[in-house]
């Protein structure tokens, strides 16, 4: 496994009208994996993974508007859901002459690709699913105070979304629900640093929204398995099991709309990448092999 540091590039583009911070690894005509970022994290979540496949590919990780090191427009200029990333990410991808790529599905990224690959099923090569749920009925049960909340939308369970949009939230999103030493492994930059840059009024609150919207978000769930028994993209499963919103169901689940992918299972969590590289490079790289 290829893992040098120096050959991610970090780079901003205008992308309507928004400076887009993203990191870029591998030759500029190689074939492209694009990565969209989860919550709450930003494109540094592939720093890892970018430099171990990048002697072969093209990486690309974006920051949304409104995360990391990107803009944040006002809220009448972007609608900050799930669908005006999509838009951004694909007008990211013009901007950047991205037309054909594979795509990492983790987190939110997962709902975002999506939507992405939905409006352009042509650009989509493959596409590799790490922790992103699409089925309501394998959620798992860190849902339950979103599900309180859609139920019953008031202060005291408002509340509760509000004290995660925290620095102390970010750290128990990370490592929350994994072993000590599994825990040892994460550095705390990725809510040290992520923190500060999201702890604004309006970040705060864009993130406190996307949260809310995940209830509407499910309408989705059935148009992104449509578009999985249609197109039939050809699919890496890779997954962490002791993840509290998306356990092992969440995984079989897509073999129900794409009973062709490879679906392989680790002993982590929601953030392999962080955990278990080294487990997980050979196996995607493999899986590009295939396909690039």
């Amino acid at each position: 496994m290829t893992a040098d540091a120096n050959s991610t590039a970090h780079r901003f583009v205008d992308v309507d009208g928004m400076q887009i911070f993203y990191r870029e690894a591998g030759p500029s005509d190689a074939p492209v994996l694009l990565l969209p970022h989860g919550y709450p994290c930003s494109s540094f979540q592939y720093r890892r993974l970018m430099p171990a496949l990048a002697d072969r590919w093209r990486l690309v990780a974006p920051d949304y508007p409104g995360f990391g090191l990107s803009d944040t427009p006002p809220a009448d200029a972007f609608g900050f859901d799930f669908d005006a990333y999509a838009g951004f990410l694909e007008a990211f991808c013009d901007e950047l002459g991205l037309d054909r790529y594979a795509l990492y599905l983790h987190d939110y990224g997962s709902q975002i690709g999506l939507r992405l690959a939905i409006r352009r099923p042509d650009r989509v090569a493959a596409i590799i699913i790490q922790n992103g749920d699409i089925y309501e009925d394998t959620l798992g049960p860190k849902y339950q105070p979103l599900q309180e909340y859609w139920r019953d939308p008031s202060d005291s369970n408002r509340a509760a979304l509000e004290e995660a949009v925290s620095e102390e939230g970010f750290r128990s999103e990370f490592v929350g629900e994994v072993s000590e030493e599994q825990a040892a492994r994460f550095p705390p930059e990725l809510w040290k640093l992520h923190w500060p840059l999201m702890n604004t009024p309006q970040r705060r609150d864009l993130v406190r929204k996307l949260m809310e919207g995940l209830k509407d978000n499910l309408e989705w769930f059935p148009r992104y398995q449509e578009y999985l028994r249609e197109h039939q993209p050809q699919a890496l499963i890779v997954w962490g099991p002791n993840d509290g919103y998306m356990p092992e169901e969440s995984a079989r689940a897509y073999l129900r709309d794409i009973p062709k992918a490879e679906l392989v299972f680790t002993d982590g969590g929601h953030w392999l990448l962080e955990t278990h590289l080294e487990q997980v490079v050979p196996v995607i790289r493999r899986f590009l092999s295939t396909i690039f």
